[in-house]
């Protein structure tokens, strides 16, 4: 069990490094947009898996799951409305 939550854990450390190499790599505003995306998807769900893991089905994992998909539906939202912003900046410098 300790082993389960410590790779999950690590899943969420690999989730955030990999995200920053992105942001490093990657060149434009819209496509960084996607690696923080995917660093709130990716190390959300590595925490939410570990609390699972290490509660089993208690108030603070469902709370976990329930701030998850909150973060989710809202990091969406905004991720959206961002590239939305980006995409009409973009256009009105050509």
């Amino acid at each position: 069990m300790v082993v389960s939550v410590l790779l999950c854990l690590g899943l969420a450390v690999l989730a955030a490094w990999i995200a920053t190499l992105a942001l490093w790599r990657l060149v434009t505003p819209l496509e960084r947009l996607h690696a923080v995306t995917f660093v709130n998807v990716a190390g959300g769900a590595g925490l939410v898996l570990a609390a699972w893991l290490t509660d089993g089905a208690s108030p603070r994992a469902l709370k976990c799951t329930a701030i998850w998909l909150a973060t989710l539906l809202i990091g969406a939202l905004l991720s959206h409305v961002t590239g939305h912003a980006l995409h009409i900046r973009d256009g009105e410098r050509r």
